[in-house]
């Protein structure tokens, strides 16, 4: 077995809470950003079964090959708008994800997405990279929304 780690995401967006929420557990909204740059994650390919215990999986598709990576995970927390958390039992140490979306009080909000038993794999330097040009991609995505 190999060491597990933590990792820790923060962003700041013009948007509620509320928003921010559904954007992150709707299949519609949610295929417009999952995933890396150079991956897409149609909306056929999300399963959301919005619950503790429910399912959430989605398969993201390269743009270059067409490979797939499937992500399965089941729902921990679900505390609209406040707090959403899954863990994925497949990957190695059972990797935790909570996501908590935090009223600024001025019409922003700040997200912080907190990672535990994470694999050192995706705790590299490429790997937080990749994570890194999803939350940019969710930037411009709600850029085009109105709250």
């Amino acid at each position: 077995m190999t060491e597990t780690g933590e990792l820790t995401f923060r962003r700041v967006h013009r948007a509620s809470p509320e928003l921010l929420f559904d954007c992150m557990t709707t299949p519609e909204h949610l295929a417009h950003f999952w995933g890396p740059a150079g991956t897409t994650t149609p909306v056929e390919n999300i399963v959301i079964d919005l619950r503790p215990g429910g399912a959430f999986e989605t398969t993201m598709v390269s743009d270059a090959d067409g490979g797939t990576y499937t992500m399965r995970a089941v729902y921990t927390e679900v505390s609209r708008p406040h707090r959403l958390g899954w863990i994925e039992p497949g990957v190695e140490g059972g990797m935790h994800t909570t996501i908590t979306f935090t009223d600024l009080g001025d019409g922003r909000t700040e997200v912080v997405t907190h990672q535990t038993n994470v694999p050192e794999a995706y705790r590299s330097a490429e790997a937080r990279a990749g994570f890194a040009t999803s939350l940019d991609r969710f930037d411009a995505y709600l850029a085009g929304l109105d709250d």
